[in-house]
């Protein structure tokens, strides 16, 4: 470990820049910088010398051409037990301090004015290839990308003679490879979402970075953090406002995810209570306050200690109810009325979530799903089928009431774990069953739950995830007075369950379209 006698410092993010740079220079560390960095530091006092300076070459294009220089990358990278005479016949010193993070590309592109020209002159290359070479030199450099290391840099520096320990150089270059390959992944995201041919790539660049750290995983001895992906859209999870409660659970999150995408997928104003990833009631109203009452009514006693959606903002007279009627984990919603907020506050372990504008359901993206020594990946399952597209197959035509009963069942459908069965009326979820092995099984257990909470089922939609591959569950669901049977077909026992149906007076819609959730 040797002292630190020169340091290059070229950043976007100038978060406490000058408070380091005065500190290097108090440490008599010579500092070399470029463009707007060297500008920043000179107008806070601080001595720099410029990169253009050490080349001996002017920055050109506009910066695109500033520090890609042997002088640069030969002080970044050289040996200092090995490369000193090659260093002094060609005039490198060495560089032992890169202080280096990136133009910002991802908050660029995510400005509603960004041009793809725009895009394309926030790409960095000079940062990253600093980055790099400062890393894999970490034998001899230290590498900071993040402001946040500025502090404990300093505080292990000391007087500055001791220099930075060999742990504290190798954790810095994972760090910065980290960070370049996270940089990487979010160019290649904008350029294939705007440019791509539709088809899944030979390579996928992920660029997870972490939100936040999480006290466990699903379970206590399980270590878990949130991370964020490169790109990722906003009206998520990552971006809401908690206004009350402590951070989220490893399960509040994933509840609170299933919950929101169930919401924002259904007309407003909608409410979806979520337990253990599974919906265990969703309503429509004419208000929120009524939606809310609906979906309670589905199943009162598994709402307890539920996560809540809303697609509409939250008043105090919904808060006031939901307080009188259950123990919640957490509620979301676009935003909350101060009144509302107010009521909250009364039970403030109670994590409220406000989300702001919610994004396009039908915004195409891509599903990550880890298993051993691989992911898998596939489209997120985007309804993309329209009302006009059901088939009636039945002898008897659904009324419109039926209709509309069924539509709603089979957009709440594919947000239940397979296999699914939901019956609903009114805009109203009755009876779900979920996740069972059999599919008339979850046709049994939804009837058990809606008598349950006392719920009459009769006349009611029942919609399936997927197909009927035997008459059973039609038969199942007559028996509880079942009216309309909405599911996608594709059985090749069709024709026995659409004459099941038509022995029953039922009618059936095929939609064409499966939603297996796993």
């Amino acid at each position: 470990m040797t002292g630190i006698q020169r340091a290059l410092i070229s950043v976007s993010d100038k978060t406490g820049i000058t408070d380091l740079a005065h500190a290097l220079a108090g440490l008599g560390i010579e500092i070399l910088s470029t463009g707007g960095t060297a500008a920043t530091l000179r107008a806070a006092g601080i001595q720099v010398t410029d990169v253009s300076e050490v080349t001996g070459f002017p920055e050109i294009m506009d910066g695109r051409v500033k520090t890609l220089h042997p002088l640069i990358h030969g002080g970044l990278l050289g040996r200092h037990d090995q490369d000193g005479p090659v260093m002094a016949q060609h005039g490198i010193r060495p560089i032992d301090l890169a202080i280096i993070n990136l133009y910002p590309f991802e908050a660029t592109v995510a400005r509603a004015d960004c041009s793809r020209a725009d895009a394309i002159e926030n790409i960095d290359i000079g940062g990253p290839a600093m980055i790099r070479a400062a890393a894999k030199n970490h034998a001899f450099v230290a590498v900071v990308v993040d402001p946040a290391d500025y502090a404990g840099i300093l505080a292990e520096l000391g007087d500055g003679k001791a220099g930075l320990g060999e742990a504290t150089r190798r954790r810095l270059a994972r760090k910065a490879f980290a960070h370049t390959a996270s940089y990487d992944a979010a160019i290649w995201r904008y350029l294939e979402d705007h440019e791509g041919d539709g088809t899944l790539p030979e390579r996928l660049p992920i660029g997870l970075q972490r939100s936040q750290e999480l006290r466990y995983g699903e379970n206590p001895h399980q270590r878990a953090a949130l991370y964020r992906t490169a790109g990722a859209a906003a009206g998520t999870l990552l971006d809401a406002r908690l206004h009350q409660g402590k951070p989220l659970s490893f399960n509040n999150i994933a509840d609170a995810d299933a919950a929101l995408e169930c919401a924002k997928a259904l007309a407003s104003p909608a409410c979806v209570i979520v337990k253990h990833a599974n919906p265990c009631g969703v309503g429509l109203g004419g208000t929120l306050s009524d939606a809310y009452e609906k979906a309670h009514a589905t199943d009162p006693e598994s709402a307890f200690g539920g996560v809540i959606a809303c697609n509409a903002p939250v008043d105090d007279r919904l808060a006031a109810t939901i307080l009188e009627r259950q123990f919640l984990e957490v509620i979301i919603a676009p935003a909350f009325s101060e009144a509302a907020l107010a009521v909250l506050a009364r039970k403030p372990n109670v994590r409220v979530l406000a989300i702001g504008t919610l994004p396009d359901p039908a915004r195409p993206s891509l599903r990550l799903q880890q298993v051993e020594g691989g992911i898998l990946v596939q489209d997120k399952d985007v309804a993309t089928l329209g009302r006009d597209q059901l088939r009636v197959v039945s002898q008897r035509q659904p009324s419109a009431q039926e209709i509309d009963d069924a539509w709603f069942a089979w957009r709440v459908v594919r947000f239940v774990k397979s296999n699914a069965i939901v019956y609903c009326r009114d805009g109203a979820t009755l009876g779900i069953g979920a996740g069972q092995m059999s599919r008339v099984m979850s046709a049994r257990i939804a009837a058990w739950k809606a008598s349950e909470a006392g719920l009459d089922i009769r006349g009611s939609a029942m919609a399936s995830d997927a197909f009927f591959p035997f008459r059973d569950g039609i038969d199942a669901a007559a028996g509880h007075g079942i009216s309309v049977v909405i599911q996608p077909g594709g059985s090749m026992r069709d024709e026995e369950v659409i004459r099941a149906a038509d022995e029953h007076g039922m009618a059936m819609l095929f939609t064409g379209m499966r939603h297996f959730r796993h």
